[in-house]
C-alpha cells in the first residue's frame, strides 16, 4: 500500500465542500496557525470535516481531534499521523 499525505490543500478543499467558507475568510492565505474558530469553523462544521476526512482516507479519527488540534497546521499533522499509521508494519 502506497503511503498517502494530507495536506493544507487537501484540508482547504474538504472544509469548503463540507461547511464553506465564511464571510471575508481567505482560506487561500496564510491559516496554517489560525484556530479554526477564528477561521468561522464551529463544532458542527468541524464534525462535518471530519467526517469527510474520515471517509475520503480510510480512517478512523478520535473524537477530540479537533480539540486537541485547533489549527489547520497542527490538524494536517494529526492527520498524516494517522495515515502513517495505517503503512505501518
Amino acid at each position: 500500500m502506497s503511503e498517502q499525505e494530507f495536506t493544507i490543500t487537501d484540508l482547504t478543499r474538504i472544509l469548503l465542500e463540507g461547511a464553506g467558507a465564511g464571510e471575508g475568510i481567505d482560506l487561500g492565505g496564510d491559516i496554517l496557525d489560525t484556530d479554526f474558530e477564528e477561521l468561522g469553523y464551529e463544532s458542527l462544521a468541524l464534525l462535518e470535516t471530519g467526517g469527510r476526512i474520515e471517509r475520503e482516507y480510510g480512517i478512523s479519527l478520535d473524537d477530540d481531534i479537533f480539540t486537541d488540534h485547533r489549527t489547520p497546521r497542527a490538524l494536517v499533522a494529526a492527520i498524516n499521523g494517522y495515515l502513517k499509521e495505517l503503512v505501518a508494519p
